[in-house]
C-alpha cells in the first residue's frame, strides 16, 4: 500500500501538484491522508498519560494508534510538505506525534538502540520553495527519523526551488521537476 501523507493546504498546490506526478509515476492505488482535514491531536499532558499506559500495557486498540498502525503497514510513504519558515508545516509535525509508538513504528533494544518496525521500503518527501531551498531543517529531519528510527531504509527528497523569486517562471520549475522525476 502506498500512503501519501498531504500536509498542503492550498488548493492549487505546486508541492501537491509534483506529488500526485510522483504517486502516478509510482503507479498502484494508494490512500491519501489530508492533514488539514483530519483532527490531529498534540501530546496533551492527559494523551501522553494514556498513550504510555497503553503502551506499557501492550493495548494499541484505542483510536489514538490509528494512524501508527497505518504507518507502519505502508508499503511506501510519499509526504508532500511546502517549505514554510525554514521547515514543513506544523501540521506534519503534529502528524509525527502521533504516529511515533513504541511497539507500532518501532522499539528499542537492551542497549537503548532505536530499531524501526514499519515496513516501507521507501519514503518520498516532495517540497517546494519559494526562494532558495535548504533541506536541513525539513528533509534532514524527515530522513533522520524515517532511517534511524522508523526502519525505512531508502529516503527521497524531491525539490522545486525559487518559485516566487521574480524573474524566475514557477510554472516551467515545476513541469521540469516533474519531467525529471
Amino acid at each position: 500500500m502506498i500512503l501519501y501523507i498531504n500536509a498542503c493546504v492550498r488548493e492549487d498546490s505546486r508541492t501537491d501538484k509534483i506529488a500526485r506526478a510522483v504517486l502516478a509515476k509510482c503507479g498502484g492505488a494508494y490512500t491519501e491522508l489530508y492533514l488539514p482535514d483530519e483532527n490531529l491531536q498534540p501530546l496533551s499532558a492527559e494523551r501522553l498519560e494514556k498513550r504510555t499506559r497503553l503502551i506499557e500495557a501492550g493495548d494499541y486498540s484505542d483510536e489514538m494508534f490509528r494512524y501508527a498502525k497505518q504507518f507502519a503497514a505502508a508499503d511506501t510513504v510519499v509526504i508532500a510538505a511546502p517549505y514554510w519558515d525554514l521547515s514543513f508545516p506544523a501540521l506534519l509535525k503534529l502528524y509525527i506525534e502521533n504516529i511515533y509508538v513504541t511497539g507500532i513504528v518501532s522499539e528499542y533494544t537492551a542497549d537503548g538502540t532505536p530499531h524501526g518496525l514499519c515496513r516501507a521500503h521507501e519514503l518520498i518527501y516532495v517540497t517546494t520553495a519559494g526562494g532558495p531551498y535548504v533541506p536541513d531543517y525539513s528533509f534532514g529531519y524527515i530522513k533522520d527519523l524515517a532511517e534511524h528510527y522508523l526502519g525505512i531504509p531508502e529516503t527521497k527528497l524531491i525539490q522545486a526551488e525559487m518559485l516566487d523569486v521574480v524573474g524566475f517562471d514557477p510554472d516551467d520549475i515545476v513541469e521540469k521537476t516533474i519531467a525529471a522525476l
